[in-house]
């Protein structure tokens, strides 16, 4: 789809939809989230140039699909996947990115750690149709082996490959400065995010500020270049309930909006990345924080989960906080699966954290009322009462898992026309009673005006 549109790019010096949309130029991209999203194309381009959406699209991703980020649009959702030192690699990870897209997630983040990195995201990035996000600081580190060898070209160089092979959106902890670290002695669980805790043991034992900080106008040179969006991390994100919404996690944020408003500047489009586990009760204040301090830049979030105790289940307890975050200004929910906190998910894990999510931000989009969104839900009701299996299994947000659940017990396809289920039977279906006893009563009406004509 894209070929055309990034060829005649080339020669820009900044090719980003941000840059565009300043110039009051309507891209194709724009344009095909407009139709997406049932609005118009000069409020997408209006808002992209307020930096209330993004449209993550690399110029070098070229068989992407294009999609918007922002408050305004409906809620998407993110699903992480990722080889690890101990176990995975490019097999599985596409396995797991097929996963993704058959169930809808709207970008797909590679964490990858382990195996030769460069080979996984590329069959990733090749493979994908949504846009790819990276976490540059893993590959930092996988390659050179120890911080002490960090420096600010090995940083860039990175920045610069992950760019030129079609990555649509870094996170960049560049938030979580030295003058920061007096607020996490003060926490129960310090500091839980993988890049954030490995960045503070560097400016810890050199006593130096975050060289990702330093380097920030340089970092926003190539992603200008290539239209890399910039997902600003949450490193001192609340990793429980007793750290949520304190001086440390607050402090950051309110840097991440300087951050945001410094890349926008270069025509680099943003988000935030959000919390983490929050309580029931903190969750509308923090969306609105964040709306507050960035600008309403386009508020990317990990859950949040409202309690600590749901090991095992944690895609549930993420897509009760996700679905009142997103319900409150959210734009992206990054799902969580039931091995969170656990470890490495499976492609099963994948399917369950995405379904998961799904269902909280249609949730949201339903009670904002989104464009089109309950259209669904009301086709579904129809499917359900004039029973209609196949459409409700095809209604359904994962379509498999309807089907297979109903055919555990009534797996003959006549079944498939059948006026019930399993549930309640032929005799006890409230449907089948239902309409039974609105046909008797129309018949009895119409009984009644051939009793007595008019005159």
């Amino acid at each position: 789809m894209r070929t055309n549109w990034c060829k005649e790019r080339e020669n820009h010096t900044t090719p980003t939809q941000l840059y565009y949309a300043k110039q009051g130029i309507i891209t194709p991209e724009m344009e095909f989230v407009a139709r997406t999203e049932l609005l118009e194309p000069e409020f997408i381009r209006q808002q992209v140039a307020e930096g209330k959406i993004i449209i993550p699209a690399n110029i070098n991703h070229t068989n992407l699909v294009p999609m918007g980020i922002g408050r305004s649009l409906k809620t998407k959702i993110n699903a992480n996947i990722g080889s690890s030192a101990l176990t995975s690699g490019l097999e599985e990870e596409i396995e797991k990115l097929n996963v993704c897209l058959k169930y809808g997630a709207d970008t797909v983040m590679d964490l990858s750690t382990g195996g030769d990195l460069d080979q996984i995201r590329q069959g990733i990035i090749k493979a994908s149709s949504v846009p790819i996000g990276t976490v540059p600081m893993y590959q930092i580190i996988h390659d050179i082996g120890d911080m002490e060898n960090l420096t600010l070209e090995i940083m860039l160089d990175c920045l610069e490959k992950q760019a030129k092979q079609g990555v649509s959106y870094f996170t960049i902890h560049a938030g979580m400065l030295l003058e920061f670290m007096p607020y996490v002695g003060k926490r129960k669980m310090g500091i839980v995010s993988r890049g954030g805790s490995l960045m503070a043991a560097w400016m810890i034992k050199h006593h130096k500020q975050n060289p990702f900080y330093e380097a920030f106008d340089k970092i926003c040179d190539i992603c200008a270049k290539y239209d890399v969006a910039l997902s600003l991390g949450d490193s001192l994100r609340p990793g429980c309930l007793a750290d949520a919404s304190d001086e440390a996690q607050l402090a950051e944020l309110a840097e991440l909006g300087r951050l945001g408003r410094r890349a926008r500047e270069k025509n680099v489009q943003v988000m935030i990345e959000g919390p983490g586990h929050i309580p029931f009760d903190q969750i509308e204040f923090n969306m609105k924080e964040e709306q507050r301090l960035c600008d309403d830049a386009p508020f990317y979030i990990l859950g949040p989960l409202p309690t600590d105790i749901g090991a095992g289940y944690d895609h549930i307890t993420s897509a009760i906080g996700a679905t009142m975050a997103a319900y409150h200004g959210a734009s992206m929910l990054c799902y969580v699966t039931p091995k969170e906190h656990l470890g490495l998910p499976n492609a099963a894990d994948v399917r369950d954290g995405i379904i998961a999510h799904k269902i909280a931000a249609h949730s949201a989009d339903v009670a904002l009322k989104r464009p089109g969104a309950i259209e669904r839900d009301h086709k579904m009701s129809d499917a359900r009462w004039n029973f209609r299996w196949n459409e409700q299994f095809e209604l359904a947000l994962d379509p498999d898992k309807a089907r297979e659940l109903h055919d555990e017990s009534l797996p003959e396809e006549g079944f498939k026309e059948a006026k019930f289920c399993s549930m309640c039977g032929p005799k006890f279906c409230a449907y089948k009673i239902s309409q039974e006893v609105a046909n008797q009563r129309i018949a009895e009406q119409k009984n009644t005006c051939e009793s007595y004509p008019q005159e």
